[in-house]
């Protein structure tokens, strides 16, 4: 497709170039505001790897795609122009001004409200979220994209250690309950590191774009087995049995489970395997 991303007033600069973005901000007397986590992507190369890697067995026309925090509308135009259509959530009203202008003339539906409160059942089957997310706020909306069963995959810009706590396994040092309730979801993929120079303004931290593949056949996990997992993994370099001794386990109970799965009773939680802790959920009669 063409490398051509611009705006009906800069026919010369892409969306994404700094220029362009310093104009865009400039024109309409903006500022990135820090508390919303608002970083513009300036880096083509990543954009269409974020596109591709978003899209990617999809069909060509049509995908619907939800992303949160479109910001000056550049991934949104990416996508959009790619044959997605394109649901963006922003809550910035600042921002209305430009993408008015940056999303002239595509199928692009804003959607001017908090993240935190929509509603992401009302999403069609099948949606996809193609985003750079907030990074203040990537945990929880993770999850909620995990518990909504119209999304089926989520490609995200996220910090790099946010990244690697995604994709580690149990032992490594990342290891934790967000690990684990990826794992109970789907699977998960690094796609690439991002440059800090790779946005505007530049954030303190390097990013890493992940996908998240929920599988949609199986039936959810139940909400005692997640929370059993969070308060095993609440402490995760704690021994498991002291994690769960601190919400009401018995002792007895806890050693004789532990043992009846071939754990050692020291073991720390970060270093048992999912599988692992569900069947200590049915020993301890967590799940009925």
């Amino acid at each position: 497709m063409p490398d051509d991303l611009t705006t009906p007033k800069s026919a010369s600069a892409p969306l994404y170039s700094p220029a362009r973005v310093r104009e865009l901000l400039t024109q309409h007397g903006l500022r990135p505001t820090k508390s919303l986590g608002q970083n513009f992507l300036i880096d083509g190369n990543i954009l269409r790897a974020i596109a591709e890697a978003g899209l990617a067995g999809s069909p060509a026309e049509g995908t619907p795609v939800l992303e949160v925090g479109p910001g000056l509308g550049v991934l949104t135009r990416e996508m959009a122009t790619r044959g997605a259509q394109v649901t963006a959530l922003e809550k910035d009203e600042k921002l209305r001004p430009v993408l008015a202008e940056t999303l002239a003339g595509l199928d692009v539906n804003v959607v001017w409200g908090d993240a935190l409160e929509f509603d992401y059942s009302s999403l069609p089957p099948g949606t996809r979220v193609v985003a750079n997310l907030p990074y203040y706020i990537t945990g929880v909306l993770l999850s909620r994209f995990m518990h909504a069963p119209a999304i089926v995959s989520a490609t995200v810009l996220v910090q790099k250690e946010v990244g690697q706590r995604l994709a580690s396994r149990p032992g490594e040092d990342n290891y934790g309950f967000l690990t684990a309730l990826a794992s109970l979801y789907g699977t998960v993929k690094h796609v690439r590191d991002v440059p800090k120079g790779a946005f505007f303004p530049a954030p303190d931290v390097t990013s890493s774009v992940i996908r998240l593949d929920f599988d949609r056949s199986r039936p959810p996990p139940p909400p005692e087995l997640l929370k059993f997992v969070e308060a095993a993994l609440a402490h995760r370099r704690k021994t498991l049995r002291n994690n769960l001794r601190m919400i009401g386990q018995d002792a007895e109970a806890i050693d004789a489970a532990l043992e009846a799965g071939g754990l050692r009773l020291d073991v720390r939680a970060e270093d048992v395997p999912l599988d692992a802790l569900r069947e200590l959920a049915e020993r301890l009669g967590v799940l009925g």
